[in-house]
């Protein structure tokens, strides 16, 4: 079968369904996601990374679209929790991109002839912040840019990371806090 127009107004948990007799129609949620799931890892790994991980990250999800949870309309939250789990695979990375700004000023998602995203302006322009994420642990900075970059809901979060509602919540203040402390004048 064929994909047809309106499929781009099917919930994703009716594509994910449908996928599993017909696989192509997997491809309309990577054409529904991969754009933000690309701009959330640019800004997590850089440019050179981003297009490895949303590959690896739909491969995982076409993977195991089997188990997917088809009482959830809305799969974003299980992608960005494959990418977060993907993007801790490549933790050093991570580490050595925001290093590397700390060292020269220039955020790695800039290139020459372009800016770096809205949500990385605050980044790009702010040593301190990029300092204070660093310091950030993994799990505490997951669910930080979860929130800032990714722009979900502490629902999604706790649906993206498989961790408790609860937990997103003290997680998040502990960032929120860190950063805080971080960016407070000396």
């Amino acid at each position: 079968m064929t994909l047809a127009r309106e499929d781009v107004h099917v919930d994703d948990a009716v594509l994910i369904e449908r996928s599993l007799t017909e696989p192509e129609v997997f491809a309309v949620l990577f054409d529904r996601y991969a754009p933000l799931l690309h701009r959330y890892v640019t800004r997590r790994l850089g440019p050179g990374e981003a297009e490895d991980v949303v590959a690896d990250t739909f491969l995982a999800a076409f993977q195991r679209r089997d188990a997917y949870d088809r009482g959830r309309p809305d799969a974003r939250p299980w992608l960005y929790g494959i990418a977060s789990n993907v993007i801790g695979k490549r933790r050093r990375t991570e580490t050595s991109l925001y290093r590397a700004y700390l060292r020269t000023g220039v955020h790695p998602a800039q290139t020459a002839n372009t800016q770096v995203e809205d949500g990385v302006n605050t980044l790009a322009v702010n040593l301190p912040l990029a300092r204070a994420l660093l310091k950030l642990k993994q799990v505490d900075r997951d669910v930080l840019l979860l929130v800032a970059w990714a722009e979900l809901s502490y629902q999604e979060i706790a649906d993206a990371l498989a961790i408790p509602l609860g937990t997103v919540g003290s997680r998040l203040n502990r960032a929120r806090a860190q950063i805080r402390t971080a960016l407070l004048p000396d």
